[in-house]
């Protein structure tokens, strides 16, 4: 298998992220892997898809470390290579870290990776289903079942009349950005700020403000969904446990929380379930689902990490797993000659 690998940097790559994972992975499994930056494409002229890429110059790596000191030192083969060659392009990179300067990189692995579909390299998760989802509005698509109340707008009186109705207490957040950035739990006393806070978020554009749920206290689980359904392997789930430190309500890891090992019981299950057909629907081969209590918080489909951390509690190298279910995709495409559409082979 001819697997490239889509990030941000790669120079700012970490051995604790879960590409790396399965990057090294595929590597000891045998398999060719590249890895390349968002701005590292190029459209030539001949209408293929060419790109910058490093590859390995080992065949097997026991440590990460291992891994991307050789990766972003000069043992790495820095060469140009034919993208449309590849069998599988994982878009690995985060639109949400390439902001201000860098917004140009934010839609490149997309708009690339569609290219690249025309001569059927798969690519996960499928571009078409990633640009519904380049901001938090695709949470919204969901059931509303699965989601807390919530509302999205930039008047300041529509908020406060929501925050109203939910008794002074919710969740504002911009609604670009990711990792905990700018949210604010608003709770009734806060009233006399609350114009500041609101202020503070409009200026970067629109906001989400959610009703607050008070499960969140006990921090949240992360599940990741593999094709569609909750990822297994040897028998557990790959799910942690995010728990928030202090007053802060943030449980992401960066912002001070711990990790605790998951309990998947049937409540994470059924939200599993009801979002299954619309993941399926898009397209989206990994994905991370973010669960407080009862509803989901968030759908992670760029780039979703903490596999390692899932790997730590359960003790089950669960990136196997998934390059298994990539090594499967590749063997049914070469029974269709490459030709089949890549939504569907996405979460086959």
């Amino acid at each position: 298998m001819n697997i490239g690998f889509v990030v941000n940097n790669i120079k700012t790559e970490q051995a604790g992220y879960s590409t790396s994972r399965l990057a090294l992975t595929a590597i000891n499994r045998g398999h060719k892997v590249c890895v390349m930056g968002v701005e590292d494409f190029a459209y030539d002229a001949d209408e293929r898809i060419r790109a910058r890429a490093r590859t390995l110059p080992k065949a097997k790596y026991t440590t990460t470390e291992s891994y991307i000191k050789d990766l972003q030192g000069p043992s790495a083969k820095n060469e140009r290579i034919t993208v449309d060659d590849l069998d599988i392009l994982m878009l690995r990179n985060d639109p949400s870290t390439d902001t201000g300067a860098r917004s140009w990189a934010q839609t490149a692995g997309i708009n690339f990776g569609r290219i690249a579909m025309r001569h059927g390299v798969i690519v996960l998760n499928d571009p078409n289903g990633l640009a519904k989802a380049a901001n938090k509005t695709y949470f919204q698509l969901f059931p509303s079942e699965v989601r807390p109340r919530t509302v999205i707008t930039r008047d300041h009186s529509e908020i406060k009349e929501f925050i109203k109705e939910q008794g002074g207490s919710a969740v504002m957040k911009p609604l670009q950005g990711s990792g905990g950035t700018g949210v604010f739990l608003v709770r009734p006393d806060d009233k006399p700020n609350l114009n500041q806070m609101i202020d503070s978020l409009t200026r970067d554009g629109y906001i989400i403000c959610q009703e607050y749920l008070p499960a969140a206290a006990e921090g949240d689980t992360r599940l990741f969904v593999m094709n569609g359904r909750p990822l297994r392997y040897k028998g557990k789930y790959a799910a942690f446990r995010r728990v928030r430190t202090g007053d802060d309500m943030r449980s992401n890891i960066h912002a001070g929380g711990k990790l605790r090992q998951a309990e998947i019981g049937p409540e994470h299950l059924r939200l599993a379930k009801i979002v299954r057909p619309k993941l399926v629907q898009d397209g989206m081969f990994l994905v991370g689902l973010d669960i407080v209590g009862d509803k989901l918080m968030e759908i992670n489909v760029f780039s979703p990490g903490g596999l390692g951390s899932a790997q730590k509690f359960e003790k089950v190298n669960f990136n196997i797993g998934v390059i298994e279910a990539l090594e499967q995709k590749v063997e049914y495409m070469s029974y269709y000659r490459r030709n089949f559409d890549n939504i569907d082979m996405a979460t086959i």
